[in-house]
């Protein structure tokens, strides 16, 4: 007998959505049969016309614990995430301290998340100037890859990687089938904001500094063979580039960021709003979509960047550059998603399917027979508005505050059980190739 039986009219399976029922036992789902379900549980849930999704993996949040857990840290962080449907994260190797850039921080960052997380967490490495010796290493112990900065990364202890280092790191993570993931904007291009408004800080990091970045990756993922990301990408100018990578076969693939797809320039006024790179106008949002459309972008991740309020006031050429999201992803993507005419299901696909697929997280990213049972209780229909008191992140900044969005998360169950009433998250490592 199994543990506990799902169903749902709007099941979201790898095929499409349809009427159906998932059984698990021991964690993991044992099938999946029609709606009315033909196995015998110890339980079972019927939520009729509320979706049933598998449970999101968000392969870009910054946990910032140890050393500046001030600013989030792995119970709160979880905590939201549980309670967006979000069952997965990788944590980025920075803004803690030490950054993940050797075996011995990535032991301190582990020992600080065992025990403290509701949802599973793995680690992405760093690569930085210097520590190309470490890459391996790391990757041994289960990374899920290596991040990297063409530009300032905001904090002395995580440099850029020059350009000079570039080759040598990616051939060097080429040589064992590793991942590098790569803050694509190129220093040259960059300037200091003019003053404080939102279009002057704008104007200092414009859409060409990520097309150079990107078109520099692009060539040395050719010469070296190395298999390249490129996250939070904004600047849809970038896109043809990517188009014509893809087509020639060269591994090199992209994401965006829930708050690129929804906020536009006309309408910042915040600086809960600011983030580099920068949120640009609303034709280029609408470009970014037919970049989903077309599977250019194939990942929507949060990029969850939280700080503590006070490095939020001031202006936006001082305030810290990142959004908190981890919480809202999920109803801020569908809401926008809806009204061009995109279902459930390619929601899944980028929020979930390929994430797991990207970073190769074992047993998650779909409503899979073998896979751990991940799930959320999503109701497509009902109606959010953002109160940030409601928030799990350690600190209710945001710039979705007051909106009303569309979709509720009802449940999330991490291995079949409801998510976020306890630390049950486990610390996950990469799946070999």
């Amino acid at each position: 007998m199994d543990d506990l039986l799902i169903g749902s009219r709007r099941t979201v399976l790898p095929d499409g959505e349809r009427p159906a029922a998932v059984s698990i036992r021991d964690g993991r789902i044992t099938a999946i049969s029609g709606y009315s379900g033909d196995r015998p549980a110890t339980a079972s849930v019927d939520l009729g016309d509320v979706a049933l999704l598998p449970g999101l993996v968000d392969t870009h949040v910054h946990i910032n614990e140890p050393g500046r857990t001030e600013w989030e840290g792995f119970a709160t962080a979880t905590r939201a995430a549980a309670a967006g449907g979000v069952t997965t994260l990788i944590d980025m190797p920075l803004n803690s301290l030490p950054p993940t850039v050797d075996p011995a921080a990535l032991a301190v960052k582990r020992a600080a998340a065992e025990g403290a997380c509701a949802v599973d967490v793995g680690f992405w490495g760093g690569a930085v100037p210097g520590n190309r010796a470490e890459l391996r290493p790391l990757h041994d112990l289960g990374v899920f890859g290596f991040k990297c900065f063409t530009s300032d990364s905001g904090v002395p202890e995580f440099p850029p990687l020059p350009y000079g280092e570039m080759e040598s790191v990616f051939r060097e993570i080429a040589s064992f089938g590793g991942l590098v993931i790569v803050h694509a904007e190129d220093p040259a291009a960059l300037s200091a904001p003019t003053g404080g408004s939102y279009p002057e800080f704008l104007a200092s990091r414009p859409p060409s500094a990520e097309r150079r970045a990107v078109e520099r990756v692009v060539r040395l993922a050719e010469e070296t063979g190395v298999r390249a990301h490129i996250l939070h990408l904004s600047a849809a100018d970038c896109l043809d580039v990517l188009a014509k990578t893809q087509a020639d076969g060269l591994p090199v693939t992209a994401e965006t960021c829930p708050h690129y797809l929804t906020l536009n320039a006309e309408d910042a006024s915040s600086t809960a709003c600011k983030c580099c790179p920068p949120i640009r106008d609303a034709a280029n949002r609408d470009r970014l979509w037919e970049g989903l459309a077309s599977g250019v972008i194939s990942c929507v991740v949060t990029d969850h960047s939280p700080c503590t309020p006070e490095l939020k006031r001031g202006d936006f050429a001082t305030a810290w550059g990142g959004v908190s999201s981890l919480q809202l992803g999920l109803p801020v993507v569908w809401t926008a998603a809806r009204e061009r005419g995109h279902g459930l299901g390619d929601v899944v696909r980028w929020m979930s399917e390929a994430p797991a697929a990207l970073a190769g997280v074992p047993g998650k990213g779909g409503i899979v027979v073998g896979n751990d049972a991940d799930l959320v209780a999503f109701a497509p229909d009902a109606a959010l508005t953002v109160d940030p008191a409601a928030l799990h992140h350690r600190h209710p900044v945001t710039p979705y505050a007051g909106r009303t969005l569309t979709g509720v998360v009802e449940t999330t169950w991490l291995r079949g059980v409801p998510a976020g009433e306890r630390p049950a998250g486990r610390l996950l490592a990469r799946e070999a190739r």
